[in-house]
């Protein structure tokens, strides 16, 4: 069959992609930047490229007409928009008048669980994002999810954060709040197994897992499996601002996420009893069991998607394309040359740099700069990096985003998202005298721009001279 699959740099869409291609499907991605997407990752498979912006009703005209099934993968949990209701909305809208142009016969779009009459803004703007895609000429068949747990998710990723870092936590009520986990791999189990099942066209289905557990459960359970012992307190007085605050500062996700994510947690998120688990004889796995396979994906390297990729930041809306001619007028330059004593080794550690291999040199000031970052609202160096060998364009690397990771010439090229007066880039290369080149770009803005600049210089020299000559050490 032919598929359109939105969102499709998105965490659900890049683990579901692999199972479609799996089953011989000709895939149409669609994608706002193309130079996000990998296509190496796939030879000899059946699928197509085609960018394309929701929220811009013209290039919906890029889109084939030929096709039998659509996903609708598009969320914007964690914009830094707060009218994200809105964008969702015409999202759909366009997505739904143009769906009616072609021949698809389903569309599958994956919501939230809703079982409250009080919703939180997120919830409440996937209801309405389901009620404009069923207004339609095609079948839709929506699965509703609640927390989804694999490695990679955001989900996972903050209850691993707080697990890990807080012995004791001192928690808001809404660790009390009942909610019904679902592995991802269930996820995705359903998402394939709906695909032209017509039983299930015009329908709606709760998806979760076989244990419905509070936050709390969730976090102690977790901390079983890692052989942690932890102690959680439940105080009454945590507004939902002080509860976003607390999420932000301990885990790796934005406050704009974080927000929402509290807005949400303070509903019960259960499945309404159906019967599609056996109709598509699924076997659903349990919290703990979940847990184990993600952290077995992260220890092998094996994470194909993560929530930090996907999450919407000024430089992927604009698009990376935009960013990949580096300036040099009005800018300043940290220009290092080292020869490279193996080139291979020196091309595996830029491969490898940044998250828990750190940074080579000055490590304690790279954190010092990540903490002063979030200080300010910034993403600070919380996110890691999804895989410390592998990287590709698109990737968020601590508090930079990849813009171009080329073996083949041997290239970075890394965009700063820290909060600065200004633009950065930092880039890495070996030229054909096998020199490792490092080139640090700033584009001030104003004189504080300047400013700024002249302060980190003296830093600047002992990090980066440290960092190429461990690069280039054989």
């Amino acid at each position: 069959m032919k598929i359109l699959l939105t969102g499709a740099t998105g965490y659900i869409a890049k683990r579901l992609l692999p199972e479609l291609l799996d089953k011989k499907h000709e895939v149409y991605c669609c994608v706002r930047d193309k130079k996000r997407f990998d296509l190496s990752k796939f030879v000899n498979k059946k699928i197509h490229l085609i960018e394309v912006d929701f929220l811009k009703e013209e290039t919906l005209l890029n889109i084939p007409k030929d096709f039998d099934i659509a996903y609708y993968l598009i969320h914007s949990m964690s914009t830094d928009n707060d009218d994200f209701k809105i964008l969702e909305n015409i999202s759909a809208l366009n997505f739904k008048n143009y769906m009616e142009k072609t021949s698809v016969k389903q569309v599958i779009y994956l919501s939230g669980i809703i079982n409250d009459t009080t919703l939180s803004k997120h919830l409440e703007s996937r209801k309405n994002v389901e009620n404009i895609l069923s207004n339609s000429s095609y079948a839709l068949t929506t699965l509703r999810t609640g927390i989804i747990v694999g490695s990679g998710s955001a989900s996972f990723e903050i209850i691993r954060d707080l697990v890990e870092k807080l012995p004791i936590m001192i928690a808001p009520k809404w660790v009390k709040t009942k909610t019904q986990p679902i592995a991802i791999r269930n996820v995705i189990e359903y998402l394939s197994g709906v695909m032209g099942n017509k039983e299930t066209y015009y329908k709606s289905y709760d998806i979760g897992g076989p244990d419905i557990l509070t936050y709390k459960e969730m976090l102690l359970q977790f901390a079983n499996i890692r052989k942690l012992r932890r102690i959680i307190f439940e105080v009454p007085v945590m507004t939902p601002r002080l509860s976003s605050y607390w999420l932000y500062f301990v885990t790796a996700t934005s406050h704009s996420l974080a927000k929402n994510l509290v807005d949400s947690m303070k509903i019960e998120v259960i499945c309404k009893e159906n019967n599609l688990k056996n109709m598509l004889n699924i076997k659903l796995i349990d919290y703990k069991e979940s847990i184990r396979i993600a952290f077995d994906k992260i220890e092998h390297n094996q994470v194909l998607s993560s929530w930090k990729d996907a999450q919407t930041s000024p430089i992927l809306s604009d698009g990376i394309s935009s960013h990949l001619e580096v300036p040099s007028f009005g800018c300043f330059l940290d220009i290092r040359k080292e020869k490279a004593e193996n080139v291979e080794k020196s091309i595996e550690r830029i491969w490898s740099i940044g998250g828990i291999n750190g940074w080579y040199s000055g490590n304690f000031l790279w954190k010092v700069r990540g903490f002063v970052d979030q200080i300010f609202g910034g993403v600070g160096l919380r996110r890691g990096r999804k895989n410390q060998t592998e990287i590709s364009a698109g990737d968020a690397l601590d508090f930079w985003r990849v813009l171009i990771a080329d073996k083949e010439n041997k290239r970075i090229l890394l965009y700063a998202e820290m909060r600065l007066p200004g633009e950065a880039w930092l880039e890495f290369k070996i030229d054909q005298n096998n020199n490792v080149i490092q080139t640090a770009t700033f584009r001030p803005l104003g004189v504080f721009g300047r400013f700024y600049w002249y302060i980190v210089l003296p830093f600047h020299g002992y990090i980066f001279n440290g960092m190429i000559k461990k690069i280039a050490k054989g």
